[in-house]
């Protein structure tokens, strides 16, 4: 007999991803042990041109990666535009965990400890966001989209898209500060495994819960429109 899993709403998932993220992402830089990957390229413009800060840069290098949506699919297609207004969002949000994130205790046991909760939330929001049936960060919505279109495997989609944000930035702080800024081991650990960790997640999502949202509804009826547009041209 097959187990019933547990509904639950993608809309109520939405908003705290925004904030569970993005204080992940400056949990993350401020364990000391590197920032994470999807952020690490607006990190180094950042420290690159630092009069705009952290939070814009990171909605500009996501309005790129909507933008590379829309050459792969040769179209302009609406929920790409709806995860750009989210990553807007998300980018403020980051801006506003960076102004309190300061007063956390610091020492290496903290430290430690910052990483593997920054590390566990990304991975667990990023599985949520690709489950939940709602516009996502661009930065999520990218590997996940790129993919699909593809035919590519996610983890191994994912640990190349995290890789090539680490190059960049190694080459943006490297070229313009004259050392490297931003990574350290955690950037590197996250970045080659957590591919495969949000895939476990991910799969014990499945297995339990199903989100339903007004979004997929919206998909269903397009769908359904299109059938009866053929249907009707036979």
């Amino acid at each position: 007999m097959e187990k019933r899993k547990m509904q639950a709403r993608g809309e109520l998932a939405l908003i705290p991803l925004i904030f569970v993220n993005s204080f992940a992402v400056v949990l993350m830089l401020y364990s000391g042990s590197g920032i994470s990957a999807i952020s690490s390229v607006p990190y180094a413009f950042n420290q690159v041109f630092p009069r705009i800060s952290l939070g814009t840069w990171t909605y500009i290098f996501q309005a790129l990666l909507v933008a590379a949506l829309f050459i792969l699919r040769k179209k302009i297609h609406l929920p790409y535009l709806l995860s750009f207004v989210v990553g807007f969002f998300f980018g403020i949000a980051v801006d506003l965990h960076e102004a309190w994130i300061g007063l956390l205790p610091k020492g290496i046991f903290f430290q430690i400890l910052y990483f593997c909760i920054s590390y566990l939330l990304i991975c667990f929001g990023i599985a949520l966001a690709n489950r939940c049936k709602m516009p996502i960060v661009p930065t999520d919505l990218f590997p996940r989209e790129f993919s699909r279109i593809t035919g590519l495997a996610y983890s191994r989609v994912k640990i190349c898209f995290d890789v090539s944000c680490l190059a960049l930035t190694v080459f943006m702080t490297w070229t313009f500060l004259g050392y490297v800024k931003g990574l350290g081991i955690g950037t590197v650990l996250a970045a080659f495994t957590m591919g495969k960790v949000i895939g476990w997640i991910g799969d014990w999502m499945d297995r339990h819960v199903e989100f339903v949202s007004c979004m997929e509804n919206r998909d269903l009826k397009r769908k359904r429109y299109k059938k009866q547009v053929s249907f009707g041209r036979i």
